[in-house]
């Protein structure tokens, strides 16, 4: 059990990651992959990516290299899962790319001497030669190889469940939102007792606690190995298996093309959205994501309205028709926007 201790301060600085965090949720998958826990949930994800991996020899290499920095129990390198931000993959990405040498070192190092090999030697599994950027490149070809296809489906997963603690709080308070991680946390003021495969005590201090939903994390949750870095809990969503929405994406990716799609569904799951948002959501050059937008103004998918330095977009009616009939969950259209 991991037992969190919680001050008054602590309290009041309960923060809910509003998105998927993509490094924690890649940590998750590849323990999914690797395990085969949750064939219901994951299985038709496993036998899509096991076909990819095929076809992709490079993508093969990569995840097989990623897996030995990522065991399916015990240590995992905090460095891979940096602080969330909300910024998207590449912002993640430069922040394992600034992890200081020496911290790189030591982890890799707990991370050797935990993974004994036969006959108590320390495993070699892990490159002999690591450096800070071949992490970030097994970590950027891994994300595309496991979640990219799957992304938006994650990123809808967890705002609804974000969509449900936070109106959690909103009747409650904080205390109501810890309560509503049962059954796999207990809120027993002044500690949060949490279903965890060792026993922990985590001193919060002041520090607060982040909570971050996650899709691929599966049963427990899961938690940063030193305690001295800001204190996250990702915890497990209630999840639609990807088999049971992928049939209907693909007619929508047929039609207006991956990236387009992407961009249409990002734009119509909020009620507006700035260029600069939807580029750093779905990890587009800002360029792209502008005209991508373009051509959906164009075909009369998404309005755009100047709000400052920015310019903001929503869906039309007719994109949420669109969308409603390729079997998404999207949002009901805003009064205030309309294809005029």
């Amino acid at each position: 059990m991991l037992r969190i201790h919680f001050g008054w301060r602590d309290i009041q600085n309960v923060r809910l990651a509003q998105q998927p965090d993509p490094l924690w949720e890649l940590m998750c998958a590849v323990c999914r992959w690797q395990t085969g826990q949750g064939p219901f949930a994951f299985g038709h994800w496993r036998h899509e990516t096991a076909g990819r991996l095929a076809r992709d020899p490079h993508a093969a290499r990569a995840l097989h290299t990623l897996r030995a920095f990522v065991p399916t129990s015990g240590y995992i390198p905090d460095l891979l899962t940096p602080p969330v931000t909300g910024e998207g993959l590449e912002a993640g990405l430069e922040n394992v790319r600034a992890t200081p040498r020496g911290r790189l070192v030591s982890e890799l190092t707990r991370l050797a001497e935990a993974q004994p090999a036969a006959g108590g030697a320390v495993s070699p599994r892990i490159p002999a030669a690591v450096s800070l950027g071949l992490v970030t490149n097994l970590l950027r070809d891994s994300f595309h190889t496991l979640l990219e296809p799957y992304w938006q489906h994650v990123r809808s997963s967890v705002g609804d469940d974000v969509a449900v603690r936070a109106r959690t709080v909103l009747g409650g308070g904080t205390a109501a939102l810890l309560e509503s991680l049962r059954p796999f946390a207990r809120w027993n003021p002044p500690y949060l007792e949490v279903d965890y495969p060792a026993d922990r005590e985590l001193r919060l201090e002041g520090r607060g606690l982040t909570l971050v939903p996650s899709y691929f994390c599966w049963r427990r949750p899961t938690a940063l190995a030193d305690p001295g870095l800001d204190p996250v809990l990702v915890y497990p969503i209630a999840k639609q298996p990807l088999d049971i929405v992928r049939a209907g994406e693909e007619r929508l990716e047929h039609l207006l093309g991956r990236t387009r799609s992407a961009v249409l569904a990002e734009v119509a799951s909020h009620r507006v959205r700035t260029t600069t948002e939807v580029a750093r959501s779905l990890g587009l050059a800002p360029a792209s994501a502008s005209y991508q937008v373009g051509v959906l103004r164009g075909a009369g998918l998404v309005v755009s309205c100047r709000q400052g330095k920015h310019v903001a977009h929503a869906a039309t009616p007719l994109a949420l028709s669109l969308l409603a009939g390729n079997g998404r969950s999207i949002r009901p259209a805003s009064k205030a926007w309309s294809a005029s």
